[in-house]
Formats: structure tokens, sequence, C-alpha cells
């Protein structure tokens, strides 16, 4: 199961969506993706696990985006084809002034967090991450709303949090309004060290030491347009974040893998040359059925005559044979093959995903 954060409106919520994914044996996911950013993969491998920074003994971590919403719409009857008890579930049922997604809903505490849950926790995890933090031992924030008083939005326009650990602190803070403190790092992280400060954002990062002979370390967000051309068809796309987007996603699929006593491989296919080689289909069992688009079927069955037979083309169902293999023809796809390791012969089970969406699971 994949869930956006915020996760939770509280603490004891959060426990709960815990116990449920144990009680029912899920593999969960959270939309935090700093981690499998490639550029702060390279931060924390090549400046904070080489030691680059000596010890840290302050974290500072902000936010300031003008992204709270805010205004008057006025009350408004419910569309039809929306089901605004249902939507609001247990949360306070708030007079209906429009649809709340994409970002109305998000400046209401109702309905979340505010800014530090949807910005703080990025920032947050990442730090946690890069210095193998776990839980802090006390909590404490101020904030309120003290420049945009007009309108109905809720949440705080200012915030500040601290997260205290033994001998270091990570301390928050988040501005709706004003000019950010470091213009090139708006929404960021950053680690004092003794040996140097490194801070790093989702476009970038610096390190710089702190012996003036020292070498300083920048690099930028890695964009992947030219080899995935289909992040600019994408609508509303942030393409900085799109690497981070397939590596999470990856390492969600490499999860229920590893949770069901599964290997996976991965394989990325782009042209019907190479689809020839890709074998996907090594089951030798009798009657082992192997799942893929009908888009691609005419070509397959032209490729391969002799692979495949009783092809049920309303289900897009072909019985697999030694020897089978499954190539594309227009399409890029990434085919994770999964076999259960208690199965002599491999029992396997695809994974199949088009411009990073998941199509078929079969």
């Amino acid at each position: 199961m994949y869930v956006q954060k915020p996760t939770s409106v509280d603490v004891m919520e959060g426990e709960a969506m815990v116990a449920a994914a144990r009680k029912y044996n899920r593999v969960v996911q959270v939309g935090t993706q700093r981690k499998s950013t490639p550029h702060l993969i390279d931060a924390k491998k090549n400046i904070v696990d080489a030691g680059l920074l000596g010890k840290v003994s302050h974290v500072e971590m902000c936010c300031y985006f003008h992204m709270r919403a805010n205004g008057n719409p006025p009350v408004e009857p419910v569309p039809a084809f929306f089901d605004y008890d249902m939507w609001t579930g247990l949360a306070p049922l708030r007079p209906y002034d429009g649809l709340p997604h994409i970002r109305w809903w998000r400046t209401f505490m109702e309905y979340g967090n505010g800014i530090m849950g949807d910005m703080c926790v990025h920032m947050f995890d990442t730090v946690r991450w890069m210095m193998g933090l776990g839980w802090p031992k006390r909590i404490s924030s101020t904030g309120g709303i003290y420049v945009q008083k007009d309108g109905k939005s809720n949440i705080a326009d200012t915030q500040s949090a601290v997260f205290e650990y033994d001998g270091l602190n990570c301390v928050w803070q988040h501005r709706s309004w004003g000019t950010p403190a470091n213009p090139e790092y708006p929404w960021s992280f950053t680690l004092f060290g003794e040996k140097g400060t490194l801070t790093g954002s989702t476009m970038q990062y610096d390190f710089i030491p702190m012996d003036k002979a020292g070498q300083k370390i920048h690099k930028d967000v890695v964009y992947e347009k030219e080899k995935y051309p289909e992040d600019l068809k994408e609508e509303k796309i942030e393409l900085n974040a799109a690497p981070a987007t397939r590596l999470h996603m990856l390492d969600f699929l490499a999860a229920i893998g590893q949770e069901a006593g599964r290997w996976l491989t991965l394989k990325k296919v782009t042209s019907p040359r190479q689809a020839a080689s890709l074998p996907i289909c090594p089951c030798k069992r009798a009657g082992h059925w192997c799942t893929t688009r009908r888009s691609v079927l005419s070509w397959m069955i032209q490729r391969r005559p002799g692979c495949f037979s009783g092809l049920t083309a309303s289900r897009g169902n072909i019985p697999c044979r030694t020897g089978c293999r499954v190539g594309v023809d227009r399409y890029w796809l990434f085919v994770v093959r999964f076999c259960r390791q208690h199965e002599p012969c491999g029992s396997v089970g695809e994974v199949w995903l088009f411009r990073g969406n998941v199509i078929r699971n079969s």
C-alpha cells in the first residue's frame, strides 16, 4: 500500500496504521522520496558517510515557500459526483467551499498538520536518514498566524520547532511570507559539523569545509529528460523529483518482494531487439501463464511464433513454454520478475510499469 504524507493527524492514528499493516501483513510506503533522490544519495555517501563533516552538533531545516493557500471562497452546494461525507471521514465536516484537492485541504488543520506535516517531514526525514538518527528525546514548537490573517486558512504562517537529541538539536523554521534566508536554498537542510557544513535541497547540495585550503563540493539535481523523454509529456510533473520517484517506486517493489520471500530482477525494455533477449517466462511447469499487455501481443506473436499457443486475447494471457521471451514495440516497460523461493520451478509473477505507473500486477 502506498500512502502520502502526512500519514496521520496524530501519533495514535499513525500507530493504528502501523498495527493494521502488521496485522494484515502489508508493505506500506510513504511518499517521502528524498532518500531516493540521486544527488542526496551522493551527498550521504561522499560527504556524511565519508566523514567530511566530522561530528555534527547542530542541524537547521527550513521552508520559505509562499505555499499557504488562503482566501474566502463562498460556501456552495456539494456536487452530485462528490461524496463529501466519505472524503471527510472522521475529520470535522467543514462547510463545503469547493473541491479540496489539490492544495485547498492542506491549508486546514482539520485535515493535516500544516506546513510542518507537508514540508518539514521531508527535510527531517532526510536528516534522520543521513545521520542515522532515531526518535528525538523531546519536541517543542511555537508559531501561529502572524502575518496572513485574512482568509479561511487556519494553519500557521510562521512556525519553529526543535527536535532534541543527546548533543544535537534539529531546528525547523518556516514562513509563508517574506524572503528566504538563503535564496539558493528556500527549502532545505543544513548539517553543521566540526569539519564543515553541508546544505542540501531537492535541487542541489553544497559542502563547505572549515579548512580554507579544503575543497568545496557542489552537485546539482539529476535530471533524466534525455533518458526518459516521457517526463516532458507528463502534465504538472516536477522534473527534479522524477528520478527520485522512479527509485522510490523500485524500492517499494523490492520491499514487497523481500517481504514475500521472493527474488526480484529488473529489466528496462526499450526496443524489440533488446526485448528478444529478455527471458521473463523461465517456468517449465505446464499451464503456467505469463500476463502481458494486449498492445504488444501481435508483435510478440510475430517475433516468437513458436513460443505461444492457445492465446486468450480477451484476457491478454499467454501460456508459457520453455524459452518464452516477451518484448515491446512502441512502449517502454519496466518488467519486475519475482520468483517464490520455495517452488522449485520458480513460479513467476510480473509487475509491469508504463511511464512510472503500475499497469498490471500479476
